[in-house]
């Protein structure tokens, strides 16, 4: 009976083991794949040579992140609604009317450097006006559509590796400027990382690139001169794939400490907040409205997978964050958004008590995206008002398809839920 015993403790540790080790081998390969691809942004610029061209494996079907793309089984239970009501204007905000690299006006080129002399909060929990006027702004409508016009007409003459997984391809414009063309393991990823970005714009976020859609049609133009390799790549003739600006010069971001685990959060009572420089601030109002958006997306491959490794990686918080960039003016850079909104709902049960760790530890935010929110709340409309953007604004809308009715129905409760937090933290801190 003993020898039996001993035979099954020694079984139940050998899988104990088996099962640490493979989770090694996985974060051990995710971090070589964030590595290529932060190492290829740095330096693949037109005429450059990517150190990388000849990796004749796909590293990301070894990563723990690719091993998640079977759906989940579990249905979603909803939370009761909310019946609160916050007190903010739900009139509509510009996004801004500058072009992402060009200094606007005095308000927008102001020093970044040396600490602020006024209350960096206002009305308790939201970032004060002055630094919401000079926050950067970002990627603006104008700037997207003048891009999406051209990446809609102009020829691909180049395709190689430089947009992390090999299924991903680094596409070169007939005029020599870049983009990235994202195949996707399945057409959940490809459609996740255009409706995220549609949502973005929805929320007067600004800091993803523009994107577009293009179906790898025989007929088409625009991949006639790199036929040859799409089908190397073994990409379906009908796919479509979406298309997101290239920008280079980017570098690699650290989770601010008031957002990692060892912190109480990023609140109104956070007295180191008085300290700071205005560019410091004004990173963390952009790191408040990245908490936003990819918490309604249930997106886990960023801040939330950091979260999640800590469970073998005690310092995975002071390396860079996945898939966040940042340009030499400290503006923030959101990329590769595939794990959001379609994907990311598909295995939410996995990832929600990440999610609302990270949420929770928020409770300062930028006024004009929570007044963008609480419409979404009241009006209850999310899925119509996504749906008209995206259809108004990407002719292969109905190619690519859009969210499912559940689907639709879990980004109006993580609304609702985003809601509901706001107003508790405005219950907490409002008086301050």
């Amino acid at each position: 009976m003993v020898a039996v015993t001993m035979r099954v403790l020694s079984a139940n540790l050998f899988s104990l083991l088996l099962l640490c080790a493979l989770a090694s081998v996985f974060y051990v390969w995710s971090a070589l794949e964030d590595r290529l691809e932060r190492h290829k942004r740095r330096f693949s610029v037109p005429g450059a040579v990517s150190f990388h061209q000849a990796l004749p494996v796909d590293l990301s079907a070894k990563t723990f992140r690719a091993l998640l793309a079977v759906p989940a089984a579990q249905r979603l239970h909803f939370g009761d609604r909310l019946k609160t009501r916050l007190n903010l204007t739900n009139q509509p905000v510009s996004a801004g009317n500058r072009d992402y690299n060009m200094n606007g006006d005095n308000k927008r080129s102001a020093p970044r450097e040396g600490p602020v002399k006024l209350s960096p909060l206002e009305d308790g929990i939201f970032w004060n006006e002055w630094l919401e006027d000079t926050l950067p702004a970002g990627f603006t409508e104008e700037y997207a559509v003048a891009w999406q016009k051209k990446a809609r007409t102009y020829r691909v003459v180049k395709l190689e590796p430089g947009c992390g997984r090999i299924s991903n391809q680094l596409a070169t414009f007939a005029d020599g400027t870049k983009a990235c063309v994202r195949y996707g393991i399945n057409a959940d990823q490809v459609q996740g990382e255009t409706l995220t970005y549609y949502l973005a714009r929805l929320l007067g976020i600004t800091n993803l690139p523009p994107l577009v859609l293009s179906q790898l049609d025989s007929d088409s133009e625009q991949w006639e001169s790199v036929r040859t390799r799409i089908d190397g790549l073994q990409w379906n003739d009908r796919a479509v794939v979406s298309l997101t600006q290239w920008i280079s010069n980017l570098t690699g971001v650290i989770t601010p400490a008031p957002l990692r685990q060892e912190s109480s959060g990023l609140h109104p009572a956070l007295k180191g907040l008085w300290n700071k420089t205005a560019a410091e601030l004004l990173e963390l109002m952009q790191w408040t409205d990245l908490i936003v958006l990819d918490y309604l997306t249930a997106n886990f491959d960023r801040l939330v997978s950091n979260l999640f490794s800590l469970q073998w990686d005690s310092r995975v918080m002071e390396r860079d964050t996945n898939n966040l960039l940042k340009t030499p003016r400290g503006d923030l850079v959101f990329i590769d958004n595939e794990a959001g909104l379609v994907h990311g709902f598909r295995v939410l049960n996995m990832w929600e008590k990440y999610h609302n760790t990270v949420l929770s530890s928020v409770c300062v935010f930028r006024k004009r995206t929570t007044q963008r929110v609480a419409e979404l709340h009241t009006r209850r409309d999310s899925r119509q008002r996504l749906l008209e953007l995206y259809r108004d604004s990407e002719p292969l809308s109905q190619e690519l398809g859009f969210l499912s009715d559940e689907h639709a129905g879990v980004l109006q409760d993580r609304i609702d839920r985003l809601y509901k937090h706001i107003v508790h933290c405005k219950g907490k801190y409002g008086q301050l």
